[in-house]
């Protein structure tokens, strides 16, 4: 069997075919093991002798490439040879340089889009949170957030007053192994002796929760909300106001210091405009208008209790599966990303907006080269233009500083197989599925629209699950070649590896392993089948993500300026 190209249905076979080429149009081919130099392998019915050792995830020319010629993967420009590349020759950073095609909203043509096949689907349901509002959480958190950097000790006075007290707590390993250490001192141990100590696996102990109904109270600490420009306050507000609003979240404490650029009514006209009507309970306090710190958190702490005994009232209740709203990110990436858990996290979108829906696909200097398709799959002219508007304006503050797209790739994706920015955006794509894309929407704004949903982010894990969550992602999907401890206080956060060795050695990050692609074992869509049975069982609560476990509660808000 030779696999001319990347397919949903049909399996990959190692065994056959040592190297995939993704598309018919490419030169570029991917190694799917490591190839030795003086071996002659069979890639699209044409023999290609290996005419050094090429990794496994990287990539060589099918044919001889001449100096300026365009390489090309996933039938896209992915760069431009800087000197000859003979075919079976290692591509590197040495020999090939980041080029991308360009991209016009003038140049739109409209492209057809056949939904898969979801009948099987049609009638499942997720047992949610639901809403006043229509929207249906998949679990239910409240939130104590501060206004500015200056509130972050309040907050945490908080969070120590009722973590613990409230069943939150988790005794951690860490916590018991401090604990041996300190015994262990106090008995004379020597220094090899504190060295050798172990201490065996166990589930994490935490208290019984007062409110059962209540997933977690969270803290969105930030260095935000004073300082900076007036647009950084707007967006921070903008933001918070999308976690308050947030179908997973039940309410919401707010501490202001009173002075500061984010002021609460800001925060409060961005909450209506989000949430005409907005009903949950929502508790704000201005430090500089109370006596003491002390009369502060008093107060704050009574509503809050008060807040979370009404929360705890809501139950799960069945959904359709048209009110999940899923964010789609990438991290850690390696050379197997694109065509292994992009693809199938691809297939997984497009079965959500085939029933009903939302889907948001972020991280825009991670879209370099495809934009024209993206441009193409915009159902009007209207969300085309704005793609277009987006993505230059971005790129164009990345160049007025000396940077680009280009810039994006880390020493890690590099190390394993992405070398230019184009090469990894062309695998980073295909997460967002084929389906028609109905918004363009700017940070830090809500996706409405059923369908697939454009969110202008940077590429960096934190900042970009941090925005699609406050765009009312009720669940994402975090695929990874390389491992990433990445969560979301708000939204579960799956973890998904493109490849079997990371699952096997980071068994406590990763959830949902893609290598059987790879090796040949299952289809995408066999894949993909099996992770939407998943993110139900996540939605209904019924399974937790090694996230959630573990308490990977990142949140970085995006200071609008220059991040890759």
């Amino acid at each position: 069997m030779h696999v001319d190209s990347l397919s949903a249905s049909d399996p990959i076979s190692i065994d056959m075919t040592p190297a995939l080429l993704i598309d018919p149009s490419d030169n570029l081919v991917v190694a799917l093991r490591d190839l030795k130099a003086g071996e002659t392998i069979s890639v699209a019915d044409q023999e290609v002798e290996i005419l050094e050792a090429i990794s496994a995830k990287h990539k060589f020319p099918l044919h001889d490439l001449a100096s300026g010629d365009r390489a090309t993967m996933y039938g896209v420009t992915v760069g431009i040879a800087r000197e000859s590349i003979a075919a079976g020759t290692l591509t590197h950073m040495g020999n090939l340089a980041h080029d991308a095609d360009s991209f016009s909203d003038a140049g739109r043509v409209a492209m057809k889009w056949t939904p898969p096949k979801v009948e099987a689907w049609t009638n499942a349901t997720f047992n949610g949170y639901h809403r006043d509002d229509g929207q249906v959480g998949t679990a239910n958190h409240w939130l104590v957030i501060p206004m500015v950097f200056c509130e972050t000790r309040n907050v945490n006075a908080i969070r120590a007053a009722f973590e613990k007290t409230l069943g939150y707590a988790k005794t951690t390993h860490y916590e018991r192994l401090a604990a041996s250490l300190v015994a262990a001192h106090h008995q004379g141990a020597s220094t090899e002796g504190l060295k050798e100590i172990e201490l065996e696996a166990s589930p994490l102990p935490g208290g019984d929760r007062v409110f059962p109904n209540v997933d977690g109270i969270q803290f969105l600490t930030h260095s935000l909300g004073c300082g900076g420009t007036r647009e950084d306050a707007e967006a921070l507000c903008g933001l918070l106001a999308g976690y308050i609003t947030h179908p997973n979240v039940a309410g919401a404490t707010v501490l202001s210091l009173g002075c500061e650029n984010a002021q609460l009514e800001i925060l409060e006209a961005a909450i209506q405009s989000r949430a005409p009507g907005f009903s949950k309970p929502l508790f704000t306090f201005r430090q500089q208008a109370y006596s003491d710190e002390r009369t502060l958190l008093d107060a704050a702490i009574k509503e809050t209790f008060i807040g979370l005994r009404e929360a705890n009232n809501t139950e799960r209740q069945p959904a359709p599966l048209n009110r999940l709203c899923l964010g789609v990110e990438c991290g850690g990436s390696d050379g197997f990303s694109g065509i292994s858990a992009n693809p199938a996290l691809g297939a997984v979108s497009d079965r959500l907006v085939a029933l009903g829906g939302r889907v948001i696909l972020s991280e825009f200097p991670e879209l370099c080269g495809v934009e024209q398709e993206l441009v193409n799959r915009c159902v009007t002219d209207a969300v085309a233009k704005r793609f277009v508007q987006l993505t230059s304006a971005y790129a164009d503050r990345a160049r007025a500083v000396g940077s680009d797209f280009s810039q994006n790739p880390s020493p890690g994706n590099i190390k394993d197989g992405l070398i230019t920015d184009a090469i990894k955006s062309a695998g980073a794509a295909k997460k967002g599925g084929t389906s028609p894309i109905v918004a363009a929407l700017d940070y830090p704004e809500v996706a409405t629209e059923s369908g697939l949903n454009l969110l202008c982010t940077p590429g960096g894990d934190v900042e970009s699950t941090t925005a699609m969550a406050g765009a009312h992602a009720n669940l994402i999907v975090f695929t990874t070649g390389l491992g990433t401890p990445t969560g979301n206080p708000v939204c579960p956060v799956l973890k998904v590896s493109s490849n079997t060795e990371l699952a096997e050695r980071l068994p406590d990050l990763i959830d949902f392993d893609c290598g059987t692609i790879i090796r040949g074992e299952k289809s995408v869509d066999e894949i993909a089948e099996a992770m939407l049975e998943q993110l139900v069982r996540i939605a209904s609560g019924e399974e937790l993500t090694k996230a959630q476990v573990l308490g990977q509660n990142d949140f970085q808000p995006w200071k609008r300026g220059v991040s890759l």
